[in-house]
């Protein structure tokens, strides 16, 4: 207590204010993740909202509804580059946006740290096996393996 009472008061105008008890470090350690995680969110929210209406139209309007959509169908979509790219840019953008989502959650919601790592743990290894198979069935997929 003897230390705070005798420290130095700063005035300028406002307030009376207690000088810090500690000097800051010069070289802060501190990162950018959270608000580059942020700004992902919103980017990737307004994509995904694009590319899933888009999809919805393309695939529910304008090629016939879902009647139509089969294992052909599929087929002839991943045939071409563009389908195929723009299949993998939703699910990669839709896993890692909800892989975000679902940390932030951690973060605010696991007290223990013990509790948050391998809560963590658990997602970030579910996002690698769901981006890895569903890149691989993407890429690797053929048509004619039954015949």
């Amino acid at each position: 207590m003897a230390l705070i009472e005798n420290a130095p008061k700063i005035t300028g105008g406002g307030p009376a204010l207690e000088a810090p008890r500690s000097k800051r470090s010069p070289r802060s350690t501190k990162t950018n993740f959270e608000l580059y995680a942020w700004l992902f969110m919103r980017l990737s929210g307004i994509l995904l909202v694009v590319l899933v209406i888009g999809h919805l139209i393309i695939q529910l309007i304008i090629d016939g509804g879902v009647t139509r959509i089969g294992f052909a169908f599929v087929a002839g979509r991943w045939a071409n580059p563009f389908w195929m790219t723009w299949d993998l840019v939703m699910l990669w953008l839709a896993e890692l946006h909800g892989v975000n989502g679902l940390r932030t959650i951690i973060n605010d919601y696991a007290e223990r740290d013990q509790t948050r790592f391998w809560l963590k743990v658990l997602l970030y290894t579910s996002a690698l096996i769901v981006l890895f198979t569903g890149t691989l069935v993407i890429f690797t997929f053929d048509p004619n393996i039954g015949q």
